[in-house]
């Protein structure tokens, strides 16, 4: 089993002091980011009762909500990487309160297409992306129980807002409570307050030193000025003038790092999450409506979402603490194929749920399967990818994956409106989310005897260089101690032979 990627960072990340509040924060912006596209399904029945839509049509704006978030991946992985994720989480709470606050004015379904889907959606994303980003940058020892508190966010929201999107709607309307929930989600700003920037003190530094380099160039050239530019100085200019003669494709792959599309492993994850997600949103979004069909209260209805959302609230921390120990994270990607696998089991069966009490169960067993999926869902690309490229592999899975979550819940809307049955969206579902956790297991085991494979191939490699060294080092020995015998050799014949006739001459001096 290969370890976890290296982070390669530049600095030592704290797990722990203020990374706690940036969990706080991220727990706040991660929790709205998941849980309101399913928790306005509350509203869906009244408004397609007035704008007399199918429930395909209806399905479209939260479908439409969730392609955005997770479609405008790569832009918010952009925008933190020039801006950082405090002004980015910012701007997008801003957006949030300006699409739902647009939507109560609403007078077609098309219209709530635009500022419930579009604008709502995409500063969603920008909450996303840079509340897991700077988990990574804070956290590294403790990684995945932090990850696990952040996005038991999402259950906690689900919970909260369930029956409190059900009052306001008995009190003031789907319109009124658009716009009390537009208000709401602006506390996505003062948790976007709480992201203060970490690893990143160097760069001021390092542009006010660009910026003396060109100065100290521009003056006229003496002993002095010469003598006062140092060389590192100039190796930072030269690499700015470098950087000013890329072009566009070159800056844009700075921020999103397309070599990741050669990765085994970020492969494998982005294909099993791209078929995972057919059927990973519809059911939740659907199952209020499906109570409501059986003929269920509205209340009781609304319930279940936080039933659900109660168990995923426990099962988020408590699979990050199991993940994050020493049995469970070097097989972690395993931990998650099987967790998308029993997810979709309790789809398939969800039909033989025909009462409440069977929805109840239902309920309980679809949160511990959506929070243990949910709370590794980055968790375990962190891991194969590395802290450093993670910013770019989030951007780039989620305009992937924007695709079928798109796609998921209209698919299950027409199921419904063709066979006029609920257990043909969620046999759907299943089947699709069992298919891909045991293509995440297959193709993962296969991904780590390859690099096993590879890291013993890179060892025999490198014995087998240091042994050809050796060689090449005893031959280069052997070969100067021979030339130094050579050279050696006709200065010691001569002084033999001048002892000699020293010798010689003594003798003959002592015989006469």
């Amino acid at each position: 089993m290969s370890p976890p990627a290296n982070t390669h960072l530049a600095y030592t990340p704290p797990d722990g002091g203020w990374g706690w509040a940036v969990v706080f924060g991220a727990f706040i912006s991660i929790g709205f980011s998941y849980a309101f596209p399913k928790a306005i399904a509350i509203f869906f029945k009244e408004i397609q009762d007035v704008f007399g839509t199918s429930y395909s049509e209806i399905a479209w704006v939260s479908s439409i909500m969730l392609a955005t978030t997770y479609g405008g991946g790569p832009i918010s992985s952009i925008l933190v990487n020039r801006f950082g994720s405090r002004p980015v989480v910012i701007f997008g709470g801003l957006l949030c309160g300006i699409g739902m606050i647009s939507a109560a004015f609403c007078t077609s379904i098309l219209q709530l297409y635009i500022c419930v889907g579009v604008i709502s959606g995409f500063g969603l994303a920008l909450n996303l992306q840079p509340s897991v980003i700077i988990i990574g940058k804070y956290f590294l020892k403790r990684r995945p129980i932090a990850n696990g508190l952040a996005m038991a966010g999402s259950p906690v929201m689900l919970f909260t807002l369930a029956p409190l999107n059900q009052f306001l709607f008995d009190n003031f309307g789907w319109r009124g409570s658009f716009f009390i929930l537009g208000a709401i989600l602006l506390n996505c700003c003062v948790a976007g307050a709480l992201f203060r920037p970490i690893g990143m003190a160097a760069d001021p530094v390092r542009k006010q030193t660009v910026k003396q380099a060109e100065k100290t160039v521009k003056e006229p050239p003496n002993n002095s000025s010469i003598e006062m530019v140092p060389l590192k100085t100039v190796s930072l200019l030269s690499g700015t003038e470098d950087k000013e003669d890329k072009d566009c494709c070159e800056k844009f792959n700075k921020y999103l790092d397309f070599s990741l599309f050669k990765h085994r492993g970020f492969l494998i994850y982005l294909i099993g999450n791209v078929l995972m997600f057919l059927g990973f949103f519809a059911p939740i979004v659907f199952l209020a409506p499906y109570a409501k069909h059986l003929g269920i209260d509205e209340y009781s209805a609304a319930f279940l979402l936080s039933i659900l959302a109660i168990v995923d609230m426990i099962a988020r921390p408590t699979t990050g603490i199991i993940a994050n120990s020493k049995w469970v994270r070097p097989k972690i990607q395993y931990f998650f194929s099987f967790s998308i696998a029993f997810n979709g089991a309790c789809h398939l069966l969800c039909p033989l749920a025909t009462g409440y009490t069977g929805l109840v169960v239902y309920s309980v067993f679809f949160g511990l399967g959506f929070g243990m999926v949910c709370a590794m869902l980055f968790e375990t690309l962190m891991d194969l990818v590395g802290a450093v490229r993670f910013t770019s592999a989030v951007g780039l899975v989620t305009i992937v994956e924007c695709c079928t979550i798109l796609l998921g819940p209209p698919i299950g809307g027409t199921l419904i409106d063709t066979f006029g049955d609920y257990k043909y969206m969620f046999i759907k579902c299943g089947a699709v989310m069992v298919l891909a956790g045991a293509f995440l297991f297959i193709m993962n085991y296969y991904n780590y005897r390859m690099l096993a494979k590879e890291e013993r191939e890179r060892i025999a490699t490198e014995e087998t260089m240091k042994d050809n060294k050796h060689i090449r080092t005893e031959t280069e020995d052997g070969n100067i101690w021979a030339k130094e015998k050579m050279q050696d050799g006709p200065e010691v014949e001569p002084l033999t032979d001048e002892k000699e006739g020293l010798k010689k001459e003594v003798n003959g001096k002592s015989e006469v």
